[in-house]
């Protein structure tokens, strides 16, 4: 059976966590335990894959902790034991949706979302007619947030309010930056906050020599590289998912396309990213939305350094935010079941439009329409420095100090 047809379960009664031996009194403890199901896709194979499977790590971290270390979640006097049951959609929206209606279709109450806007927005608005919350922190689409759903809530803000934060640190930057250029996919996260982006800079005093769309899947992007050196600007922003921000940096570098500074809003968080480029990726910056040295206080893990040692301590795969962002969907969740006293569906989607937590991964608060507070949970400033993400704004939670202008490709060290 390949990956893209297995059904992932993680904390099952009868799934491969139990079928561990040398355990007999955690398979006792968890035989008294109810189990607590939360359907879901995410790719594990096709384009999102690499960010996929940091998500669903995530999931994994989360759900381990509190089955194995916190002896399950106790909501209205009754211990459960969580299940992610997670499919393979494969990257292919259209999969994704057969996957959720089939699992709508055998009543499961609670689900978790998969990465990417093109997958979440077709998916959300099935668990939405069926009145089951959705929980993600992989579809960032205003479209998602604004189209009158109830049941659907994101770890991060909208797309077109995640890029205030970047403004401020554009700002910041000395000799003072004047010029940028936009490119962006034509995809439902890139396209919102390419706008987000526009209105912001420009609102901060800054100009936008142009803004470019690319195809969603796009394999050359010479002809933008050659107008990027054309209009030279101080930076080059790029609202573009992992593959073409990797794309665009190897064309620019190839090209020698040279800017102040790159700036790719997906991508250079990963270690697959990063790796790739080798010395070339020194400079680039992003966002992150999380920090293991943030001091963030958290019922479940302790704190963010708890979270990423637990994680380091019991997985393989590099950890980037994507995986705290992933397992602050289950602490939301659990926390809503106690806050609730139920397990109810509508009863756990009141629970999380009113919740207001600190954990591990921040405040987390939602929007009136579903997506994460904009101030609480918005991105922070990473700038890769020898080969790992600093930190850079905002100031107060810097773990190192923004390099501008950056160095030519040819002289990047």
């Amino acid at each position: 059976m390949t990956i893209s047809r297995r059904r992932v379960l993680v904390g099952s009664a009868g799934g491969a966590t139990l079928a561990i031996a040398g355990f007999p009194a955690i398979l006792r403890a968890q035989t008294q335990r109810r189990p607590l199901v939360f359907g879901g896709s995410v790719p594990m194979t096709g384009a999102a894959a690499e960010t996929g499977l940091n998500v669903l790590n995530g999931y994994q971290a989360a759900v381990k902790r509190i089955n194995e270390d916190l002896g399950g979640l106790q909501v209205a006097g009754t211990t459960y034991q969580l299940e992610v049951r997670m499919f393979d959609d494969a990257s292919d929206p259209q999969r994704a949706t057969t996957l959720i209606q089939r699992q709508v279709d055998e009543n499961i109450g609670l689900f978790l979302g998969s990465f990417g806007s093109n997958i979440v927005l077709p998916t959300c608005a099935i668990t939405e007619r069926a009145r089951r919350p959705m929980v993600q922190a992989g579809g960032g689409s205003d479209q998602i947030f604004t189209q009158g759903r109830r049941f659907v809530f994101g770890i991060f803000p909208r797309a077109t309010r995640q890029f205030d934060t970047s403004v401020a640190f554009f700002k910041r930057l000395q000799p003072a930056v004047a010029t940028t250029m936009i490119v962006y996919t034509n995809d439902p996260f890139s396209r919102f906050q390419a706008e987000g982006a526009k209105k912001a800079i420009e609102e901060a005093g800054m100009r936008v020599l142009d803004s470019i769309a690319l195809p969603a899947q796009v394999s050359d992007v010479s002809a933008v590289l050659a107008s990027v050196r054309q209009h030279n600007p101080d930076i080059l922003i790029c609202n573009t998912h992992d593959e073409n921000s990797l794309l665009i940096a190897r064309q620019m570098i190839s090209s020698n396309t040279n800017t102040k500074l790159l700036y790719q809003s997906l991508g250079p968080q990963t270690a697959a990213y990063r790796e790739a480029l080798g010395r070339y990726a020194n400079g680039v910056v992003t966002q992150t939305y999380w920090d293991e040295n943030a001091a963030y206080q958290c019922p479940y893990f302790g704190n963010a350094k708890g979270f990423a040692e637990y994680y380091r301590k019991n997985f393989q795969r590099p950890m980037t935010y994507h995986m705290a962002s992933a397992a602050a969907c289950i602490v939301a969740y659990a926390q809503a079941m106690k806050n609730a006293n139920s397990i109810e569906p509508a009863r756990v989607r009141d629970a999380l439009a009113a919740m207001d937590f600190p954990c591990f991964y921040g405040r987390v608060k939602f929007a009136a329409q579903g997506d994460g507070d904009a101030q609480l949970l918005g991105p922070l400033v990473a700038q890769v420095q020898n080969g790992q993400l600093a930190v850079v704004h905002p100031e107060a939670g810097a773990t190192g100090r923004p390099v501008y202008p950056v160095a030519p490709w040819a002289q990047r060290g």
